[in-house]
């Protein structure tokens, strides 16, 4: 099994794991995310599909993870569902990305795969990031004390917005041709023709739904709300 060792170079500390009855995210195991996706898990995602646990360490972890002191990843744990050695079944890959502690920001990463989508595994890898990137270092359950987490998904993936805003977060707006789509990926378009001459005039663009939680959003209804589902 390629399991990743805990990242060293976040910008800020990472507790050894994060959990709650149902739900566990420690350190990452590559071989298992990978070989447990289909090609619709990347769907809509700027990242993947790849070939082989080492292509995923490779192209993702080792090129965009470790070097950047913004980004670390976990690997969610369902409590409720047991491998044949008593073991909690990979359920999906979830992080910190874009993250900022001179701004005190960070944006979330989630990744379900395909046969725990529609559970409890999406809301409680959310919920435990919700809780330790906004909650005070002074509160009984220890954060980072951040003052604002946000949500970036491609604006036709409704089902990503709409768990975004279950979890509290309000939409903010949409980013026009923000990304560039990899080849296969084509659904997620935003529907426009490149202009000709353009360097990947090939490859559609797409737009981008913006939403975040900020601190006295957290404090005033969002922390309870998170709780309650964590509690389900």
């Amino acid at each position: 099994m390629l399991s990743l060792v805990k990242d060293d170079n976040f910008c800020f500390p990472i507790p050894d794991v994060l959990e709650t009855e149902k739900l566990k995210l420690p350190s990452l195991h590559a071989d298992n995310i990978t070989n447990a996706a289909d090609t619709n898990t990347w769907r809509y995602l700027p990242i993947g599909p790849f070939t082989s646990a080492q292509d995923f360490i490779e192209r993702y972890y080792e090129a965009r993870v470790r070097p950047n002191s913004g980004y670390t990843v976990f690997v969610g744990l369902d409590k409720t569902r047991l491998s044949s050695n008593g073991d909690p079944i990979i359920a999906g890959m979830t992080g910190y990305i874009h993250t900022s502690r001179d701004e005190l920001r960070t944006e979330l990463m989630v990744l379900v795969l395909p046969k725990f989508q529609h559970t409890h595994v999406a809301s409680h890898m959310i919920g435990l990031l919700l809780r330790y990137a906004l909650n005070l270092p002074t509160d009984p359950e220890r954060g980072l004390g951040l003052r604002r987490v946000q949500w970036e998904t491609n604006a036709k993936n409704k089902s990503s917005i709409g768990l975004a805003m279950k979890m509290g977060l309000r939409m903010e707006g949409l980013k026009r041709w923000a990304g560039v789509l990899q080849p296969g990926k084509e659904d997620g378009s935003n529907g426009h023709s490149t202009r000709q001459g353009d360097p990947r005039e090939g490859q559609r663009g797409s737009d981008t739904a913006c939403l975040a939680i900020c601190w006295d959003e957290w404090e005033e209804g969002g922390k309870k709300r998170v709780e309650e589902i964590l509690m389900r």
